[in-house]
């Protein structure tokens, strides 16, 4: 299985900018530290990608609901004109069919829902990743001048400029955020008698309520 976005952005994060560092001075090379942000570089593209696809999830779940709440206004004037004919069941079954319809809207509030939390989420991935990045690439600054100036014959004090590398915790703190309330929520599995059971209460509740709707829409006025 591919590894995870967040999963991504965790290691990226996690790695030590020192490390780096540490493996340009030895090999006096810069090739390690390019290709590190070339991954950062790469992992923000996939990380706007998921953000771009939660936020469709998102605006095509508000549409579908927008869509089934003018549903439900139809299925209402449907049931009061049945009614008015002298077509109770006609009404049940307009009323029956938008019980089923407000059940579907819950799934897709849930849908908004998450797919805000996970945008939220990729948003601040996105800030870490870019904090790290600027981290990197002024790290990779500091070595490219003290290599110039080792070749010109001056000091160079590179392991000062080594020192102002060293200040993560603002990409890391911005990740942490970024996983915040990622935990699920783990449900136990009930003998089939009680499934059956409580299956059971769901069908008594939808045509209590398909009852109750069809009293209510019988004594309205209009109804007369």
């Amino acid at each position: 299985m591919a590894e995870s976005i967040f999963s991504r952005v965790g290691r990226l994060l996690s790695a030590r900018i020192e490390d780096s560092v540490d493996a340009m001075e030895r090999a006096n090379n810069d090739g390690v530290m390019r290709e590190a942000i070339r991954e950062v570089d790469r992992t923000i593209d996939a990380v706007r990608a998921d953000q771009e696809r939660a936020m469709t999830r998102r605006l095509q779940a508000a549409r579908q609901a927008e869509m089934i709440g003018k549903k439900l206004e139809e299925l209402t004037a449907k049931a009061r004109f049945a009614v008015q004919s002298g077509r109770d069941d006609l009404a049940e079954g307009a009323l029956s069919r938008q019980v089923d319809l407000e059940g579907q809207t819950g799934r897709l509030e849930d849908v908004q829902l998450l797919a805000r939390q996970e945008e939220a989420k990729l948003e601040d991935s996105l800030a870490a990743l870019r904090a790290r990045k600027a981290q990197m690439t002024e790290a990779l600054s500091a070595f490219d001048v003290a290599r110039s100036d080792a070749a010109l014959g001056g000091d160079g004090g590179f392991h000062n400029a080594r020192r102002h590398e060293r200040q993560v915790e603002q990409a890391e703190a911005a990740f942490d955020r970024a996983m915040t309330g990622a935990g699920g929520v783990g449900f136990s599995r009930g003998d089939a008698d009680a499934i059956n059971r409580v299956a059971e209460i769901d069908t008594l509740q939808k045509g209590a309520t398909v009852a109750q709707r069809l009293a209510a829409l019988k004594a309205s006025p209009k109804a007369a």
